[in-house]
């Protein structure tokens, strides 16, 4: 005889059962809305005015491709990009912040986007993309990996009361308890927050680099702020499984950019691209954060595509599906400007579906 338990777990759902609670059924429709996103993102620069330990960008050999600062060459670009298909660019560099009229030419060309920045350094607010600003610790610690000094300081002081920030919190072993220092001063000056996971670069065994100790410490301390900050911390419980599982996301959903996907005929592995300074792209390379440890990336970015494109294998039971919803409307919260995150579904931890689902 089964249990009751066993039997649930081993029923076999119709897609209109899973999405049967008028809740699940107008996130599903509302995210839904928004499935014509197809991403790339671009190194703007090969300049950047920190240098933080384990640093993605100075790693390997794109840090040396020629940089192209030509607007027109840019505008060509994005243009042919837009013919590609591609609805959403995400800049990153170096440091997209020192070139801002390229920022602006990317803007102007494709509306829809997101900028990683340090946040020392004020992008004008004609450019109307979401912007993320890298967080690693308070102060003190940001003064001993990025050799930054006041830099949490510096960046609020820069986007205090502007729509388009969120600050990025990039958890690893030595900033874990610090992550509650910050969400409190972001709470107090009405700015959100959402979370990432320090992915060591390759050939990187420095101390930034997660254990499994670390990532269970990390798990708690998540929990805790959610709970605490509903209105600042932009994530969800399904966020908190899949970012700080032992497994890295590739292992868990198998990854779907080029670097780790062969296939040409569907999704990131036909339009994604990675370009670099010198507008050109490697295939071999291309992924969201190029030269990361693919075993192990927990990346913020890389699961907002790795994740989010794993439907069907959430779409087993009611439960699973909501976590899935919750971590696809915090992922646009995060990314798509003028997106305003809903309610979490499901308030308990979900284990991410096998792969053979």
């Amino acid at each position: 005889m089964t249990s009751p338990a066993l039997e649930e777990k081993q029923k076999k759902y119709k897609f209109s059962e899973i999405t049967a609670e008028p809740a699940v059924r107008d996130k599903f429709k509302k995210v839904r809305e928004y499935f014509f996103l197809r991403e790339s993102t671009y190194d703007m620069t090969n300049r950047c005015n920190v240098r933080c330990e384990g640093c993605y960008y100075f790693t390997g050999d794109k840090q040396f491709a020629t940089e192209n600062s030509a607007e027109d060459d840019w505008r060509a670009l994005l243009e042919g990009e837009k013919k590609r298909g591609i609805t959403f660019v995400v800049l990153a560099g170096a440091e997209p912040s020192l070139v801002p009229h390229l920022c602006g030419v990317c803007y102007e060309t494709i509306p829809l986007g997101a900028i990683a920045t340090n946040g020392l350094q004020h992008l004008p607010r004609q450019i109307d993309y979401r912007i993320h600003i890298s967080v690693w610790g308070n102060d003190q610690t940001s003064l001993k990996i990025r050799k930054a000094k006041d830099m949490l300081a510096r960046q609020i002081a820069n986007y205090q009361n502007d729509p388009r920030a969120i600050f990025v919190y990039t958890f690893n072993p030595v900033n874990i308890d610090e992550a509650r220092e910050v969400t409190s001063l972001l709470a107090r000056h009405g700015l959100q927050i959402t979370f990432n996971m320090f992915s060591a670069p390759l050939g990187y065994n420095g101390p930034l680099r997660h254990t499994p100790e670390t990532l269970n410490q990390t798990r708690e301390v998540m929990t805790e702020l959610l709970r605490q900050y509903p209105e600042t911390v932009v994530y969800s419980p399904y966020n908190i499984v899949a970012h700080t599982s032992e497994k890295g996301l590739h292992d868990l959903y198998s990854c779907s950019y080029p670097r780790m996907n062969t296939s040409t005929n569907i999704g990131l592995g036909r339009s994604f691209r990675q370009y670099r300074t010198d507008l050109n792209w490697d295939r071999q390379a291309a992924c969201c954060v190029p030269d990361t440890d693919c075993a192990d990336c927990r990346h913020y970015a890389a699961g907002s595509a790795v994740v989010t494109a794993r439907m069907y294998r959430h779409a087993v039971n009611p439960e699973t599906f909501k976590a899935w919803l919750d971590y696809v409307d915090t992922y646009l919260a995060v990314w798509v400007r003028g997106y305003d995150k809903g309610q979490n579904l499901c308030d308990q931890f979900i284990e991410p579906p096998p792969k053979e689902i």
